[in-house]
């Protein structure tokens, strides 16, 4: 099981995670999301993490669920379906309980749950020729996974209509376009570009910061604007009180690099 995905820890701070069935362009199976959610928990807890990075061995990143585990259920047979609810809670939007930045990069085909699980880490990069599709609605499904909720956020309603229903396949590029994703870069380099970007906040941004921006963000969707207001000024005057303000502060003054304390381990909440 551990080895359907893999991970690194770099001394830089910036662990990477790898789904690892190259044979299947890793799709996506109960035992692989076992795995995967469990190391993002052990990176949220492992205080050398300041940000993780998710990408998929050989040329996918992620086609949708297992065939397999599909005819399965299409055939009546729920054995994976009833395992899963039995014996792991944690949802598909699990990464976004994660206290730390979890970057996707897209290097090659992403569709359905891959998809949707993309959709739940914080930013996106994908290689500009990557195909991506929800693929449900031509799989008999209905939005799956939060995809409803998501998708008109980042791209608006009337383009999350268009992927969700027509389920046709489009290109990283345009997926930048729509604002899917954050950037489409060169096929190859987008791994590169990825632990690039990573390494940098992970030496010059505070972790402390990095969680407390994300739980914001989150919890923001569904506040009126006045309670945000009102929540994130008083949590800019408790900052003010933190060590992570004063080696800021001082980083900038003395034109050194900062030295940000790590983020104690806690445990995620649910989304």
């Amino acid at each position: 099981m551990a080895d359907t995905v893999l991970c690194e820890v770099a001394d830089d701070g910036v662990a990477l995670l790898t789904l690892n069935r190259p044979d299947r362009l890793n799709a996506w199976t109960y035992e692989m999301q076992l795995t995967l959610f469990d190391l993002l928990q052990s990176c949220a807890d492992d205080e050398r993490v300041r940000v993780i990075v998710v990408t998929g061995a050989g040329r996918g990143f992620c086609p949708g669920a297992d065939m397999n585990d599909l005819s399965a259920l299409s055939s009546g047979d729920d054995a994976v379906d009833a395992r899963a609810s039995r014996t792991d809670t944690r949802p598909i939007t699990f990464a976004m309980s994660i206290p730390k930045p979890v970057i996707a990069a897209i290097n090659g085909a992403c569709a359905g749950l891959g998809l949707a699980f993309a959709l739940t880490c914080d930013i996106r990069f994908c290689a500009e020729n990557a195909k991506l599709t929800t693929a449900f609605s031509r799989r008999g499904l209905i939005a799956e996974h939060g995809t409803s909720w998501i998708l008109p956020r980042l791209v608006g309603p009337a383009h999350a209509l268009d992927l969700l229903i027509s389920g046709r396949v489009f290109r990283g590029s345009e997926a930048a376009e729509l604002g899917l994703v954050n950037r489409a870069v060169e096929d190859e380099l987008v791994l590169d570009f990825a632990l690039e970007y990573a390494r940098d906040v992970a030496a010059n941004v505070s972790p402390a910061s990095m969680a407390t921006i994300k739980l914001q963000v989150y919890e923001a969707l569904s506040r009126p604007l006045i309670d945000a207001l009102d929540h994130a000024n008083l949590l800019m005057l408790e900052s003010f009180s933190k060590p992570d303000f004063a080696e800021g502060v001082q980083s900038f003054v003395e034109k050194r690099p900062p030295a940000f304390p790590a983020l104690a381990a806690a445990a995620s909440s649910p989304q």
